[in-house]
């Protein structure tokens, strides 16, 4: 299937030309804020690659990426809310509340406590007759604060261990969430989005859900209700304190409205300028050998540094504008301490020593808790932004159902007959049709060659019939059955595919043919022996439990395509395509792997795309494609009779005519 999917990918250098941008890579369409006039102008180097990349996007196939702007929906702190469980969260609120509650009670207890009278008469204390009473009175206000206590660290453990557990819980419902959705898209999504930009969300992204966003949650949530009891205390203590802090609170909604929106935007564009690097990098290493053999390192140095440099100024005007937050928040808090500490002061008279000192220290936490109140609101809207970054990937369109009610007969498909009913295709909304009104039938046990120019449909063909992608008009049918009424698991597991790129997985050799161990050893040697690899595996000390390397690194592409080969020989399906199998092996190969398919395969219905005519010479037909239409099909013998067929001058260039060479 991964085959399937990369024949109709762009090649490496048309990606490349498709994701260079710099200050708009990968169709990012970003505004700068003013504030970058301060920023140094780029070199004249740098200006130069940022207009050749500009010049290269133009007519790019990349999709844009989507910077929201504005405030974050609540839609995205309803699914993180929903993603963390709304019964935990409404528990983790009362329980903030209610330690809230406690503590401000337990300082208003000891406020009491130290301004009790009898405590600072000394007639009192100095009757010994007054004793006893004392000691019951003291230890009934111990024994209540202990009370305090006591409450304050059952309630913390139940809230500490309730948030850890819903702050895991979401980022693991989040997580697999995007994953399982990811894995689900249309093979378009793939084509107009690099690689980079998916990177960056479960990086980064995710890295915010797991750690940043449960911190700033709770620090927000210790700050609300701080300053909430700060009010409270300092108003009922000095009710006219009210009328100081009714400006505060609009001095300080004010920065917040301004900052708010800076910071907001500074992080949404950080994020997605973070998404060229990744791509840039990822790129630069898989063509490292060509960017080598072209002498190009210097010009991608530059298009990183470039890329990097672009996202650390949306960096730079996050650290600046929160320290533009802080300088002002200081002199707000100063401004409240003061008010807070005169009114106290000048209202004495009516107070208790104990309550004028409870009203200092909290107004003294009063300016803390303001500032911390301020950049809390405005780091959860912030970090939110990965919430809603990641919220977008999880509500990709995805494919077909993966099964429906409609079933297949049971050992479908039993004979292996196809048939194109008129059937129509293109790669995504938008494009040209790349197969127009196709309607054959290949016969049960028939061997069909497809051949054609490159980009005549071919490989389309088979993304059609795995339905990678989706019929325009018309169907397709196997064994008199609709595959678009199926669900794509019905569908694809009863299909075998040798791809054009073997595709080998980090593991042992037992788990790339047989990863849900389903067969036996005897099973597993008996497909190596068919696939003429038998003598090699008994070679390796591990044998069926060799490591392959990473993408099959440690094996000749032959090896891997050899190892395919036998890992399609354990499903023994009745509809086998090669789509391209043999195009990057040695031509001893081909002659294995064609001469296993056919003794293998001989009842199976076997579609064979191919670059090379020989080897589908002994077909039983032979289709010609020409610009996604059915030009010639007809058995090969026939169509070489015909001096005027497409195929026989297809066959005369290739060299496969008596007298005639390649050319």
């Amino acid at each position: 299937m991964s085959s399937s999917v990369n024949s109709h990918c762009f090649d490496t250098a048309e990606r490349h030309k498709n994701n260079v941008a710099l200050s708009n890579s990968e169709g990012q369409t970003v505004r700068i804020p003013a504030v970058f006039n301060l920023v140094e102008e780029e070199t004249a180097e740098n200006s130069r690659v940022m207009q050749i990349q500009t010049e290269e996007t133009a007519g790019r196939v990349i999709e844009d990426e989507v910077v929201e702007s504005g405030q974050v929906s609540a839609k995205s702190y309803l699914f993180y809310v929903v993603s963390r469980g709304m019964p935990l969260v409404v528990f983790i609120l009362c329980a903030h509340l209610i330690y809230t509650a406690v503590i401000v009670a337990s300082s208003i207890w000891l406020a009491t406590w130290t301004s009790d009278p009898l405590f600072s008469n000394a007639s009192v204390t100095s009757n010994s007759n007054n004793s006893a009473y004392l000691r019951e009175l003291s230890g009934y206000y111990t024994g209540t604060y202990s009370i305090f206590g006591v409450a304050i660290l059952t309630i913390v453990t139940a809230y500490s261990l309730t948030d850890t557990f819903s702050a895991l819980r979401a980022s693991r419902r989040i997580h697999d969430s995007l994953l399982n959705r990811l894995f689900r898209v249309p093979m378009r999504f793939f084509d107009t989005t690099p690689t980079g930009r998916i990177v960056n969300r479960f990086s980064k992204d995710v890295e915010v859900i797991d750690r940043e966003l449960p911190r700033v949650i709770s620090d927000f949530l210790e700050c609300f209700m701080t300053t909430i009891s700060c009010f409270v205390v300092i108003s009922l203590t000095t009710p006219i304190f009210i009328s100081a802090a009714v400006p505060l609170a609009i001095v300080y909604a004010g920065i917040q409205v301004f900052y708010l929106p800076v910071s907001r935007q500074s992080r949404r564009l950080e994020s997605s300028s973070r998404s060229p690097i990744l791509n840039s990098f990822s790129e630069s290493i898989a063509g490292a050998a060509v960017i080598r053999a072209y002498q190009q390192q210097q010009r991608f140095f530059k298009i990183s540094d470039s890329r990097v440099d672009n996202n650390n100024r949306f960096h730079y005007l996050k650290m600046s504008s929160n320290r533009w937050l802080g300088i002002r928040l200081q002199l707000l808090g100063s401004v409240a301490v003061v008010m807070a500490a005169l009114l106290a002061v000048l209202g004495r008279d009516s107070l208790t020593p104990g309550l004028v000192g409870l009203s200092v220290s909290y107004a003294l936490q009063i300016s803390d808790a303001l500032n911390w109140m301020v950049r809390q609101v405005t780091e959860l809207e912030t970090n939110t932004v990965a919430v809603e970054r990641l919220d977008e990937y999880s509500n990709l369109e995805t494919e077909a159902p993966w099964t429906t009610d409609s079933l297949p007969p049971s050992g479908w498909p039993s004979r292996g007959r196809v048939e194109f009913c008129n059937y129509a295709t293109r790669y995504r909304p938008g494009l040209d049709l790349v197969l127009q009104g196709i309607s054959v039938s290949f016969e049960p046990g028939h061997k069909v060659g497809i051949v054609g120019r490159t980009g005549a449909g071919k490989s389309s063909l088979t993304l059609g019939l795995f339905r990678l992608i989706e019929s325009t008009f018309g169907h397709i049918e196997v064994d008199g059955v609709r595959i678009d009424r199926l669900g794509l698991h019905s569908l694809r597991s009863a299909l075998t595919i040798l791809p054009q790129e073997p595709t080998v997985f980090s593991g042992s050799l037992r788990s790339n043919l047989d990863p849900f161990d389903e067969r036996t050893d005897e099973e597993l040697w008996a497909a190596l022996d068919a696939a003429h690899l038998s003598s090699w595996a008994r070679g390796l000390s591990a044998g069926l439990a060799h490591e392959c390397g990473e993408g099959g690194t440690n094996l000749s592409v032959g090896q891997r395509q050899l190892v395919c080969l036998a890992r399609a020989l354990m499903r023994r399906s009745r509809l086998l395509v090669l789509d391209e199998a043999t195009a990057a092996v040695d031509l001893e190969t081909d002659s294995l792997i064609m001469a296993t398919v056919r003794q293998q395969f001989a009842d199976s219905t076997v579609i064979i795309i191919t670059h090379r005519l020989a080897t589908i010479m002994d077909s039983d037909r032979v289709m010609v494609l020409d610009s996604g239409r059915v030009r010639e099909f007809a058995p090969p013998r026939d169509l070489l009779a015909k001096q005027d067929s497409y195929f026989h001058f297809l066959s005369k260039e290739a060299g496969l005519l008596p007298g005639t060479s390649a050319k």
